[in-house]
């Protein structure tokens, strides 16, 4: 298994040195990797062993690939108005049941887990890469600008909605300046920039640079490193946050209008987020582990593959029907998306037996660090 996926999150070992006064509030620093039961079947955690021996934290596949089913089914309606099926928002019917619970459960709510696992996994690489080159910050320059150029050829070929460019920017304007400043000066900006976009239009460039500092700080602080050592902590987040989010969420659904609503649906959104990834976390520390794993970290080791992949079989079903799709019902769209998910899936644990990483993470990480990676398992 390769270092890079689309948010990369090893745990690379560092050479030993003398601790200064000031350590813990410089750049983030990774944790030694930790030995495995068996070499690439992962210890007590179950974290897999990856192609360079360190320790992957099977957890934030797990997440990721959970997060990109939930982006792609509030996505199919937005991608095939985009490619001249109709107006997503042309119709001006009532909302049905159907739309409405997908207002409360589904849009908003995956993309801010997208946003903080990019966070998290930048300041990983970014420990990572400073036990392996001596620049490693040119070298997260060169994987944001990548991003940036993959970005915009999605938005300009594609689809306008596209999230990839908005992360290279902000990455480029926040987080790589971010390494530089003490953990708790990511912390406070991130305690700053989360709530603040609430009430600034809901703007999501405020919102991404504080999920994106948030992530840095969680890897910072250690927290990463204990997600999977852990119940209790996120056993009592999940309930407290599902509980933040219900008056946000009635709100939302009881008329709320203009900024209020945007208000309402931002902030509850941050919330059920937070509460899926905490309930994803105590679900992972049960007998459900094997099939979570099974399910969602094949979507999630390849999830920029899968990401822009999904754009292009939106578009090509949406022409196979035909018809506008604000006019789609609920089971159209979970239709479209579990067969994208289905074929994604399949595709991706087949690739995963044979080659380190998929073809686009690949490329990126090509690209990234100047130099070929090995593709195929135990080869070149």
């Amino acid at each position: 298994m390769s270092d890079e996926t689309l948010f990369p999150h090893v745990r690379a070992p560092k050479p030993a040195r003398r601790r200064r006064p000031d350590d813990s509030d410089s750049a983030p620093s990774v944790p030694p990797a930790r030995p495995l039961d068996r070499p690439g079947t992962g210890g007590p955690s179950g974290s897999a062993a990856t192609s360079g021996g360190r320790v992957r934290i099977v957890a934030l596949d797990v997440i990721r690939g959970f997060a990109l089913c939930g982006i792609l089914v509030a996505n199919v309606q937005p991608i095939a108005a985009a490619g001249g099926f109709g107006d997503v928002l042309a119709s001006d019917r009532p909302a049905s049941q159907g739309e409405m619970w997908m207002g409360l459960l589904v849009e908003q709510r995956f993309f801010p887990i997208f946003s903080l696992l990019f966070g998290i996994g930048f300041s990983l690489l970014l420990g990572s890469a400073a036990g392996r080159t001596a620049r490693p910050r040119l070298m997260l320059l060169r994987r944001l600008l990548v991003l940036l150029a993959l970005g915009l050829a999605h938005f300009l070929l594609l689809w306008l909605g596209d999230i990839l460019s908005t992360y290279a920017v902000v990455g480029l304007l926040v987080l790589l300046p971010s390494s530089w400043l003490p953990r708790w000066a990511v912390a406070a900006l991130a305690a700053v920039l989360i709530p603040a976009s609430l009430f600034v239009h809901a703007d999501r460039f405020v919102l991404i640079a504080g999920l994106f500092l948030l992530g840095s700080a969680l890897v910072r602080y250690g927290v990463v490193d204990r997600l999977e050592r852990s119940t209790r902590v996120p056993a009592v987040l999940a309930p407290a946050l599902a509980a933040g989010a219900a008056p946000l969420a009635w709100w939302q659904a009881d008329g709320a209008s203009g900024s209020s609503f945007t208000v309402a649906m931002s902030g509850a959104g941050l919330l059920i987020a937070g509460a899926y990834v905490c309930t994803m976390l105590v679900l992972l520390r049960t007998s459900l582990r094997p099939v979570l794993r099974a399910v969602f970290a094949p979507l999630g080791r390849m999830a920029l593959t899968n990401y822009l992949s999904a754009t292009v079989l939106v578009l090509a079903i949406a022409h196979i029907i035909g018809t506008s799709p604000h006019t789609w019902p609920l089971t159209t769209i979970l239709l479209i998306a579990g067969a994208i998910l289905t074929v994604q899936w399949g595709w991706s644990t087949l690739w995963l037996r044979r080659y380190t990483q998929g073809p686009l993470e690949w490329l990126w990480r090509w690209a990234t660090w100047a130099r070929r990676p090995p593709l195929r398992r135990g080869g070149s």
